[in-house]
């Protein structure tokens, strides 16, 4: 490996090349020449096909996505990053001895990371997630050496840290207590070596079949073992279609999984988590969030993409057939004194690609949301999710309490048919959320009986990007959850819900983060910020240099006397200053 330029030995970092389609608009060489940059992070298992548009012109920026369903690939991708792979070709040894001169670099920009004089209580920290498969399924970190110059990048950029999901499918993978922390100790010692700190999520969902799932982790094998044997441990729609992410929380307190109940196997592993790291945590590692259900987040499975089920903007379909949910439904009926109400959910609340005026249930007049059984059933069902938090969140608490790091929910931002009186998707999500009965207030409430954090996602979207004949108001929700969280109390964090690079999203994501929410006198702004995600568009100069300009303006925060021109100065010079580092993490992430 010596041998090889460091190009070639981080050549696995993005996966696979991905294939240009036939009807993509360019001519063969130039769509070998951009494809064969691996311009794209990509694991070898996706079969997502890349469309690049512009016909050789360059792109300023990404457009604005109108759909929680798009990668980013499918967006359009920069053909630039071709002649930065090209340009770039230094090999181990010259990397070595570049590094003293990077260092150095890096330190005379110290003032400009910190900020200054800046009251560093002023402001919101921003973290970078990081690539899904950062561990591999034999525990060990993937792409070290393209590990080290991206942490590097991003420390030298002022960022405060990473997220990192945990996979239980791959620490738990061998057996029932059985936990190899192997790769995550040695990407936990890099962060605390490049001094970022670090947001660890309890991923005890499997990974693959939603948006941006660019690689397959399963469950633990003896978990889907237990599922293959009993399928009801999975959540199940109305036409018998099982969904296999995560354990139904039907299940939560029955010793299904070998002898323990799902809450004690996600205790059982945070506290061994907490064991291992407990020389990090409350230093290196600052936040735990706890995985709860799909893509990590506090809600059913109801608008999965594997296989085409659910296409954006459809309004998703109840999960609550299994039986484990229907016999709770069905105990629920009997205390309510209709026992007619329990053997089974809605029947007329349509298909996951219907939209809301479709169906007898969700559409706007006379629709079954609103009657008697409508409110019996979805309070029943939302409290269902409600209580699946509480027990995991109550659990992540005692488990954590003495260790200085703080606990932390992600809720999906469903945004789309928000304008209408039913809000069918984010209903079937388990959020009860109509015109007339506020679905956050109870989240909010639950989390901060926990002093939890409510991280909360599509911050970067606007309004007016998204497709209005589906009624999407992302900038409405976002606000109508600010307002619970600040009447209770709950520190609330953002993330965006997919990768934008452009000033547009940023300034979006600025100003969601400044918690403008009235004309009141209350200060307040979001505790952290995560940004999705690390890959070589992330490294691009284009991309770079705004995003360096938006880690700096987040970090002043909304209170900030500098002029925001002098921070877009400020952050061109670093980024001239940087470079040669910026580039070698840009190169061994394309490759």
């Amino acid at each position: 490996m010596a041998g090889l330029s460091i190009t070639h030995q981080l050549g696995s970092l993005a996966g696979s090349p991905i294939q240009s389609s036939s009807d993509s608009g360019l001519d063969a060489s130039t769509s070998s020449a951009v494809v064969n940059a691996a311009a794209v992070w990509k694991s070898p298992q996706t079969n997502l096909r890349c469309r690049i548009q512009g016909g050789g012109t360059e792109i300023e920026a990404l457009s604005p996505p109108v759909s929680p369903c798009r990668s980013p690939v499918l967006n359009g991708i920069r053909a630039d990053l071709t002649v930065a792979c090209q340009a770039f070709t230094t090999t181990d040894r010259e990397m070595e001895m570049m590094m003293p001169q990077l260092e150095e670099e890096m330190m005379k920009m110290r003032k400009f990371k910190e900020g200054g004089a800046q009251d560093k209580e002023k402001g919101v920290p921003v973290y970078v997630m990081m690539p899904l498969d950062s561990v591999n399924v034999n525990n060990g970190v993937n792409r070290k050496k393209a590990m080290n110059a991206s942490l590097s990048a991003l420390k030298s950029a002022g960022v405060e840290g990473i997220m990192m999901d945990v996979w239980w499918g791959l620490v738990e993978r061998d057996g029932p207590g059985v936990y190899n922390w192997g790769g995550y100790i040695e990407l936990m010692e890099m962060a605390k070596k490049h001094g970022l700190k670090v947001q660890a999520v309890m991923s005890f969902h499997q990974c693959g079949g939603n948006v941006g799932d660019s690689c397959t982790i399963p469950l633990p094998r003896w978990v889907t073992e237990e599922v293959d044997q009993d399928p009801d441990l999975a959540y199940t729609d109305q036409w018998g279609r099982r969904n296999y992410e995560y354990i139904s929380l039907g299940c939560d307190t029955l010793p299904v999984l070998k002898g323990r109940t799902p809450i004690q196997c996600y205790g059982d592993f945070m506290r061994d988590f907490r064991d291992q790291f407990k020389h990090l945590l409350g230093d290196t590692i600052v936040e735990i969030q706890v995985g709860m259900g799909p893509a990590g987040e506090l809600r059913y499975p109801s608008y999965p993409e594997q296989n085409g089920t659910w296409r954006f903007p459809g309004i998703g379909a109840f999960q609550c057939y299994d039986k484990y949910m229907i016999s709770s439904l069905q105990a629920a009926a009997n205390a309510a004194g209709k026992s007619e109400w329990g053997s089974t959910g809605p029947r007329d609340a349509g298909e996951y690609n219907n939209w809301p005026e479709d169906t007898p249930f969700f559409r706007r007049e006379g629709g079954g949301w609103d009657s008697q059984y409508g409110e019996f059933f979805l309070t029943w069902y939302s409290q269902m999710l409600l209580d699946h938090g509480e027990r995991i969140v109550s659990s992540a608490k005692s488990i954590f309490e003495t260790t200085g790091v703080k606990i932390s929910v992600k809720v999906a931002g469903i945004h789309w048919h928000y304008g209408t009186r039913s809000h069918a998707p984010e209903l079937t999500a388990g959020y009860y959320n109509t015109r007339f009965h506020d679905g956050y207030r109870p989240i909010a409430q639950m989390l901060a009986r926990h002093g939890a954090v409510f991280n909360f996602t599509c911050i970067e979207m606007r309004d007016h990007e998204q497709p209005q004949d589906a009624q999407c108001a992302p900038e409405k929700l976002v606000k109508q959850v600010a307002l619970a969280t600040r009447e209770f109390g709950v520190p609330l964090a953002g993330e965006n819900a997919l990768p934008r690079y452009d000033g547009t999203a940023h300034d979006q994501i600025l100003n969601a983060a400044s918690l403008k929410l009235d004309d009141s006198e209350i200060e307040s702004e979001m505790c952290a910020f995560t940004y999705l995600r690390m890959n070589p568009d992330l490294f691009q100069p284009d991309n770079w240099r705004k995003f360096v300009s938006f880690v700096k303006k987040m970090k002043e925060g909304k209170d900030a006397n500098r002029c925001l021109e002098q921070v877009e100065r400020e952050a061109e010079h670093f980024v001239h200053v940087t470079q040669p580092l910026v580039q070698e993490a840009a190169v061994a992430l394309m490759h």
